[in-house]
């Protein structure tokens, strides 16, 4: 497997080697061992989630509380997705800044994201399912959101303004007033966290 950091901290890019003959493909999509190469630290997985969208369909930018977070290990099952990660801990050098990698069911890879980092998608096929592995279970009162299509961000969005929302991502704050109404992690406190898990 091929493993490169993101531009932004707390990301990597997980390429996996595809074995393929008549029969189909064979790939490692995560292995431990090389998870915790990479990041420093094991990965505790508590949940798994599926989702599956039609193409133009936005999901995000959402985000948890730190500690403990969410992190998690995305990968596209089938379809195609343009996967961002946003950069929203307060006091980070990158906050504002965003990543945007294109995961599908051809190459395989997968991206981690670490905890406080925002995450969003869209499905660039008709039909696309993603899968994720997260570090903690879904907790409604710690999980929030920032607007996918807020000005201020710029997140490249094929669809721009005619994306498909759901009701909550659409009543999401803008970054701005989320960061004056105290929802936003605060890049020292996510820095400690993951320090803490790396020992």
């Amino acid at each position: 497997m091929r493993i490169t950091p993101g531009s932004l901290t707390g990301v990597w890019c997980f390429e996996p080697i595809l074995r393929g003959d008549d029969r189909g493909v064979f790939l490692e999509a995560f292995t431990a061992t090389s998870f915790h190469e990479a990041t420093g630290h094991s990965f505790d997985l508590r949940q798994m989630n599926i989702s599956v969208s039609k193409a133009g369909t936005v999901r995000g930018v959402h985000f948890a509380d730190v500690p403990p977070g969410q992190a998690k290990y995305v990968q596209c099952l089938a379809g195609s997705v343009l996967d961002v990660v946003v950069d929203i801990r307060v006091g980070s050098p990158t906050f504002g800044q965003w990543e945007a990698v294109e995961l599908d069911d051809t190459n395989r890879r997968a991206l981690y994201i670490s905890e406080g980092l925002g995450h969003a998608f869209c499905a660039l096929s008709e039909s696309a399912t993603v899968g994720y592995l997260c570090s903690q279970p879904y907790a409604p009162t710690r999980e929030h959101g920032v607007h996918p299509l807020d000005p201020e961000l710029g997140l490249p969005w094929p669809n721009g303004t005619e994306s498909l929302l759901s009701p909550k991502d659409a009543a999401a704050p803008l970054l701005a007033d989320a960061r004056k109404q105290g929802l936003l992690p605060d890049y020292a406190a996510c820095r400690a966290f993951i320090d803490a898990l790396t020992g």
